[in-house]
């Protein structure tokens, strides 16, 4: 039987080699799943963990490779979860993604897609990118464009595109329908009366006209002959329902306003509770998904399809999902922008696929996150860490490692020779090649590690030499050349001083405090030097600064490097 230190340093080391760093906090429940006993001096048991994990942690990352080769680990085989539809068929799916062009696309558009795409896939069905463009005052090509090219960024390829507002003539058709069947009326109260009716549950005198003068009316409002404001088309519910939704809602509206893509050729624009059904109906939508905010409007989308006598999608509701302390919706990141509390879009404080392409955040590990949560209606409001750390086990496959040190003090070695350090770009992917760095016995090191060295203590210079510190200056450290013989307790990270190129890296924090106000603080900076390599990186690449974490590239020029930090 495996004893409680050896239990202890296995957990160690494999937390070590998932998150660059041992965590006890996430190590001690490992400990005690495989050795009960360890619960009974809990103190005891921690003061362990505790001290492997600063042993560990002074490990480079082959080391820890190296260790973990003595130890075999229980795979625990999960199956995939798949989607499951109801009364699906393959071949027969049709779902939609029907986003709204009035601003860009966040992680909650993102679950959206991926769930609608997924779940046609899995059918062998289509799924249908479709614009929802009937607000003139808020939508933009601009906007439009966006969400194609964050789709595409994504991974999603929609085999169909549509725009409501293409469907402009059929809408008014059916609209038309609705007033002969006695079903819609044209309404010509004030705001504030409709809103009074609605929450009283009394319906307005407007309810009384007949189909033939709410036909005219309507054709008015369709051709600009009646102001904003003046009329609205109301859905004949029932406004004694507890269903506030069902308390004769609004199907059309006068909007002016020039739309970006049809002109000035409509003045009626439909709303979301009507064309929603409608077009969902005509294109053949067999299971359409939308969030569970919608659920109190279900009764109504099915009662405007009954009325129609048009066929019925299933519909299926899900969880909204946002960031903990972080805005999605434009109402809230507009204003940050206006007021330069944030740089734009992409800001990588915010939620955006912007913002995450540009902090580094990988399509998949988004792909993996959004789906995690799956069609559930648990709300979803998690934190970064989770999307971080899919982020971090995908990266740490594929990015090249680069030297780099926070806030660096100098270190002069007597005795040192010149030598050529030669790296692996991958400790586990020789197949990435290897680097060159020329020393000559200076070198730049974290002013914490310089921190935690005493005079007289031996040390390591990672993949590289052995050295003593003889002495702490103002102006940095002297040590002296102590070769290879051994192996050093600490091993530190370094880059070579005559080649170092300054940087500074960008630390993305929450946003927002819990009370949902801004905080000053949410964007920090480390600065240091990076190994003269990453002046050949090309914008956009993401690579491991080692012993700091994965960083994207982001800006550039002869003086000096700009990082995001990712993960």
């Amino acid at each position: 039987m495996n004893s409680l230190e050896s239990i202890i340093r296995k957990h160690t080391l494999k937390n070590a080699a998932d998150y660059k760093l041992a965590i006890p906090g996430k190590i001690i429940g490992k400990v005690i799943a495989d050795f009960p006993d360890a619960k009974k001096d809990m103190k005891a048991t921690m003061k362990l963990i505790n001290e492997e994990a600063k042993r560990v942690n002074s490990l480079s990352h082959e080391e820890v490779e190296k260790e973990l080769e003595h130890f075999t680990f229980e795979e625990k085989k999960q199956e995939k979860k798949q989607i499951e539809l109801e009364g699906a068929f393959k071949g027969k799916v049709i779902t939609r993604f029907p986003p709204e062009p009035s601003g860009y696309l966040h992680i909650g558009h993102a679950k959206a897609a991926w769930l609608n795409y997924e779940s046609a896939t899995r059918y062998e069905g289509e799924m249908i990118l479709r614009f929802d463009d009937t607000n003139p005052e808020k939508e933009k090509q601009e906007y439009v464009d966006a969400i194609k090219e964050g789709l595409l960024w994504l991974g999603i390829d929609c085999g169909k595109e549509t725009y409501t507002s293409d469907s402009m003539q059929e809408l008014y058709l059916r609209c038309e329908e609705l007033f002969i069947k006695h079903a819609a009326y044209v309404c010509t109260c004030s705001a504030d009366d409709v809103k009074k009716g609605r929450a009283e549950k009394k319906a307005c005198d407007c309810s009384a006209k007949d189909s033939q003068e709410n036909l005219q009316v309507f054709k008015k409002m369709q051709q600009g002959e009646i102001e904003e404001g003046k009329a609205i088309v109301r859905f004949r519910g029932s406004m004694k329902s507890d269903n506030s939704a069902m308390r004769d809602p609004t199907l059309f509206r006068v909007i002016k306003k020039e739309h970006y893509r049809q002109k000035k050729k409509y003045c009626a624009w439909p709303s979301y509770d009507f064309a929603a059904p409608v077009i969902d109906s005509l294109e053949g939508i067999t299971h359409a998904m939308r969030t569970k905010e919608y659920e109190l409007r279900d009764e109504l989308y099915f009662d405007i399809l009954e009325k129609l006598e048009m066929r019925k999608p299933l519909l299926i509701e899900f969880s909204r999902l946002v960031i903990k302390n972080a805005p999605v919706s434009k109402r809230l990141i507009s204003p940050l922008i206006e007021q330069k509390k944030v740089t734009g879009w992409d800001d990588p404080r915010l939620p955006t696929l912007s913002a995450l392409k540009r902090r580094g955040i990988l399509p998949e590990a988004i792909r993996e996150f959004v789906l995690s949560f799956g069609i559930s209606k648990v709300e979803s409001c998690p934190g970064w860490e989770k999307l971080l750390s899919f982020n971090r086990k995908i990266l740490d496959e594929r990015a090249q490692r680069r030297f780099f040190t926070r806030r660096p003090v100098k270190v002069s070695v007597s005795g040192a020779p010149e030598k050529e350090a030669l790296l692996f770009n991958h400790p586990a992917n020789k197949d990435m090649g290897q680097r060159k760095i020329a020393t000559t016995g200076t070198f730049f090191i974290a002013a914490k590690d310089a921190d935690a060295i005493g005079t007289g203590e031996t040390f390591r210079l990672k993949d590289l030499y052995n050295l003593t510190l003889e002495e702490k200056r103002q102006d940095g450290i002297i040590a002296k050349y102590e070769g290879n013989d051994g192996l050093a307790a600490k091993k530190i990270q370094w880059v070579a001083y005559e080649s170092a190129v300054s940087c500074k890296v960008k630390i993305p924090g929450a946003l927002l405090d819990e009370n949902g106000k801004f905080r000053e603080d949410s964007l920090g900076e480390d600065i240091g030097v990076c190994e003269s390599s990453c002046k050949d990186l090309d914008l956009g690449a993401v690579v491991q600064l080692e012993r700091y974490g994965y960083a994207i590239l982001d800006k550039k020029n002869d003086k000096e490097l700009e990082f995001i930090f990712s993960c």
